[in-house]
């Protein structure tokens, strides 16, 4: 297999890829075959003695590597012995020979074969290539005393070899380094090259172990019980706290940093900010606390500690929007336009915390959802209604399972700024038991000297409500205690006469309705005879939600006729088709004087529902 030339020293020799792994003169090395051209190089060998080249491999990921793809320096092998595989692999046991110079490839083709040059091992001496020797001795003696696991002899070896360059090859050999390094000292021009860079290799394998010994020791210092199963994160813990890096490789939490400083905290709590930040860091993310920490901190940097949306200030804009939504209402209006008036002329306005008392379905809710367009502000709402426990208001602290931030506390994020208007619905419908008082933390909330300042259990750090405009609703005043009432601004919204329902029927509710039910707009009329016929007999309230619901009716019985081709459009609704539509008459008007009857007497009751 092996041709020379016929100048010099040159020789044609089969190559074989060496992957992540350096052979060197002296040195026997078990390889496995497994690779198409690697098969058929042994195939075409005739058995054991045969010689071939190794080169290694610049990448090891390469599983076809070219001329290129190789390193120039290789060694001469022999084969010792070879046994051929089920899978069809081949494992064979080579002895480097000497090393070589690359000069070209013949070919690729089944197998590689190259010119190559040799390279005869100098057989220099001198004082300084001995105390080199042994100074390259001492530091391996050193290095197998960190390793127990070698076998027992290791070092008598070591004193047995003589040859300087046998003994720098036998050591790098027998060390997990990198092919960078390993190839450096096959490359070496002379002996003393080599065993200066060996002892360089060999001297910072000693620095490794000394550093993992001490990080072992300190691990095992640090750890209880609990966490011995947290052995390797430790470790790697450990490793950066050498190198002074503090675990910034996590890039969940290096995000989550840079969300805090974008947040805008207040300067109380970004110091808080940064000391959990800090405790997160050095947490197992498998450990319960790890969790509830992170939680807490994506809460710090999702609200709007900073963030508002600017007051439209037009207050013919205002007036506007208010009027085409709502109907009468001038008392609620003319509050509105003054806020927004004195706000014009003074920048720090604290928002109003306005109550609007009245029955169902009179427009309360939607009131509010208007103001907050009127301003160009944003909206969020929470209802009240049942609410027993405080921590629904204060939120739970984070020591419980589970715990959240209160409901004011999320409806600000929901709003996502610090100054929305913010609807409390049902503030007289607040309960109180065993659980805790809601009434008593709503205090709090809506007292503009304090709110400024308002601290949530779960947060545990002030955040200012006093950019927000509360408004609340309630049905009846009665049910709310004097403390929580004496610092809202009681607005009422007594019930509509029947001539405010007839014209907030045609302008809003109707409109709304045929919209809804995919009718066009003139689809059929309604006289005010037809509406005053249905909201004297078919709805008794103080509000319009009840004929909000009957004028749908009227809309979805015009629709199927209007589908059966039995509608004509334009056409009107009289009283007579509304008990096709509604049904019989609900309420029948009574006579106050038709007391009769023995034993009946004209009453009077009132129901903070209003109605007749």
């Amino acid at each position: 297999m092996t041709k020379k030339t016929k100048k010099s020293n040159v020789m044609g020799l089969p190559i074989l890829p060496l992957r992540n792994n350096v052979l060197y003169p002296g040195v026997v090395m078990p390889l496995v075959i497994g690779r198409p051209k690697s098969l058929e190089l042994f195939n075409a060998l005739e058995g054991t003695e045969e010689v071939l080249g190794i080169l290694t491999q610049i990448e090891a990921e390469n599983d076809e590597p070219g001329p290129d793809d190789m390193y120039s320096m290789g060694t001469t092998a022999r084969v010792l012995n070879r046994v051929e595989q089920p899978d069809g692999s081949i494992h064979v046991a080579v002895q480097g020979v000497s090393r070589f110079k690359l000069k070209r490839f013949i070919t690729n083709d089944p197998y590689y074969v190259a010119e190559i040059e040799p390279i005869a091992e100098s057989l220099e001496e001198s004082v300084e290539l001995e105390a080199l020797a042994h100074s390259l001795k001492d530091l391996a003696r050193e290095l197998i005393s960190y390793i127990p696991e070698l076998p027992l002899g290791t070092t008598e070896v070591l004193d047995q070899i003589d040859s300087p360059q046998r003994l720098v090859y036998l050591i790098l050999a027998n060390l997990a380094v990198p092919v960078e390094d390993k190839m450096r000292v096959l490359e070496a021009e002379t002996t003393s090259t080599s065993l200066h860079e060996a002892a360089r290799i060999v001297g910072h394998q000693i620095e490794v172990l000394k550093m993992t010994r001490k990080i072992h020791s300190q691990i095992k210092g640090e750890m209880t019980k609990d966490q011995r199963e947290y052995l390797l994160r430790q470790q790697l813990k450990a490793i950066e706290k050498e190198l002074g890096e503090d675990d910034e490789g996590r890039d969940d939490i290096d995000d989550l940093q840079d969300r805090l400083a974008k947040a805008k905290l207040p300067a109380a709590v970004s110091k808080v900010a940064d000391k959990e930040l800090r405790r997160l860091r050095n947490i197992q993310p498998s450990s319960p606390e790890h969790s509830v920490i992170r939680t807490y901190l994506d809460w710090l940097s999702d609200l709007p500690w900073e963030f508002e949306t600017s007051d439209n200030l037009d207050i013919e804009n205002a007036r506007i929007i208010l009027d085409e939504r709502h109907y009468d209402l001038a008392k609620v209006k003319k509050r509105i336009l003054e806020y927004l008036a004195v706000s014009k002329l003074k920048n720090e306005m604290k928002g109003p915390i306005l109550c609007f008392v009245g029955p169902p379905g009179v427009g309360k809710t939607s009131l509010a959802t208007s103001i907050a367009d009127a301003l160009g502000r944003k909206t969020t709402r929470i209802a009240l209604g049942g609410v027993h426990d405080e921590a629904e208001i204060r939120g739970h602290r984070r020591t419980y399972i589970g715990s959240m931030p209160g409901k004011i506390i999320q409806g600000i994020k929901n709003a996502g700024s610090i100054n929305p208007v913010f609807v409390l619905d049902e503030i007289d419908k607040l309960g109180r038991d065993w659980r805790g008082d809601p009434t008593s933390a709503m205090l709090e909330v809506l007292d503009p000297e304090q709110n400024n300042s308002f601290q949530d259990h779960y947060l545990n750090v002030p955040f200012d409500l006093s950019k927000v405009l509360f408004v609340t609703t309630a049905n009846t005043r009665d049910t709310i205690p004097a403390p929580l009432l004496d610092r809202m601004e009681v607005l009422e919204l007594s019930g509509y006469t029947q001539e405010e329902k007839l014209q907030i029927a045609k302008r809003h509710l109707l409109p709304k309705q045929v919209k809804e039910h995919g009718l066009l707009e003139g689809h059929f009329k309604i006289s005010d005879k037809v509406f005053g016929h249905v909201i004297s007999f078919h709805t008794r309230e103080a509000g319009v939600r009840n004929l909000d619901r009957a004028l749908a009716s009227i809309c979805r019985g015009v629709a199927v006729r209007t589908v059966e081709d039995r509608w004509k459009v334009g056409a009107r609704v009289t009283i007579k088709q509304l008990a096709e539509y509604l049904g019989p008459d609900k309420y029948i008007r009574e006579v106050a004087e038709r007391t009769e009857v023995p034993g009946v007497a004209t009453g009077l009751a009132w129901t903070a529902a209003g109605g007749d």
